[in-house]
């Protein structure tokens, strides 16, 4: 399998949908619903999610085929494909439906290739906003807009990026004060907080601004994220030698057998060690 070629596509593909939903950023467009999590923000869908699910596939369906590759994606059915082939395309036409809708920004294309164990081969994110591609290829490193791209930890702040939900979270103001202690610990200036928009937005903020962190509290409710919203960003940490895996320490399960969400062991960016064993650290406690 060539997954320099694949990854190709797979950035096409991002840059195709990524144009199409530019073009209907400042139009009326129809929002619906469908089953989904416990929060709206898994509940809602639009005709631009779904259009873009079609400019996506577009370019990666003959893949499917060429190289049996099996297909999970937000807009359809899972039919347990997965499980059988090699790999998986995971793609997430639009992650961050709600900030769309709202005429924000925050909202994203976000492609992985997961191998069947579950580990990122290749990630791909889009901002159509800001007009931001990344790319991760296994054994490949990063690349941000076309240009090699490492991970630079310079910043005198410590960032920490989070979704709606957290603001109204129990356990909000105990976080915030233990990644403040945190950053001062280490000799920063301050915590700078920041509500960006969908989970992959999130982790690529996190990222560029390190050091810096985003994560998601494990929950017995279905929700926290689906597959489509860690798995491109999951091969990026990866491969820019950050830090990406469950409350327990553990890699994110990309393929997890009993469903798509990923409230069962949570998520936890990192852009280094130190922070990731705080932030879980600060998760166990709420357990």
């Amino acid at each position: 399998m060539n997954l320099g070629e694949l990854t190709q596509h797979a950035v096409q593909a991002a840059l195709d949908a990524g144009a199409l939903i530019r073009s209907y950023r400042d139009r009326e467009v129809e929002v619906l619903h469908k089953e989904g999590g416990d929060t709206y923000a898994s509940q809602v869908v639009t005709e631009v999610d779904r259009k873009a699910q079609d400019s996506i596939l577009r370019i990666l369906g003959p893949s499917c085929e060429e190289y049996e590759i099996a297909l999970l994606t937000e807009e359809s059915e899972d039919d347990g494909s997965r499980f059988e082939k090699e790999c998986f395309w995971c793609i997430d036409p639009m992650d961050g439906t709600l900030p769309f809708i709202r005429g924000e920004p925050g909202y994203s294309v976000s492609i992985a290739l997961v191998a069947r164990d579950g580990s990122p081969m290749i990630g791909v994110v889009f901002d159509p906003v800001h007009d931001v591609l990344w790319q991760a290829t296994k054994g490949q490193g990063v690349r941000r807009n076309g240009e090699p791209w490492t991970l630079d930890a310079s910043s005198q702040e410590l960032t920490f990026t989070y979704d709606r939900s957290f603001k109204d979270h129990s356990e909000r103001d105990r976080v915030l004060r233990e990644l403040e202690g945190y950053a001062y610990s280490i000799g920063l200036k301050k915590l700078a907080s920041t509500q960006f928009g969908g989970a992959v937005i999130n982790a690529c903020h996190a990222l560029e601004s390190a050091p810096g962190c985003h994560f998601k509290f494990a929950k017995p409710q279905e929700g926290g994220g689906s597959l489509w919203d860690y798995a491109a960003t999951a091969c990026l940490y990866k491969e820019a030698g950050a830090v990406v895996g469950d409350v327990h320490g553990a890699p994110l399960d990309l393929n997890r057998p009993d469903s798509t969400f990923m409230n069962h062991r949570g998520a936890v960016y990192a852009t280094d060690e130190d922070l990731a064993r705080c932030i879980r650290r600060i998760l166990a406690q709420t357990e």
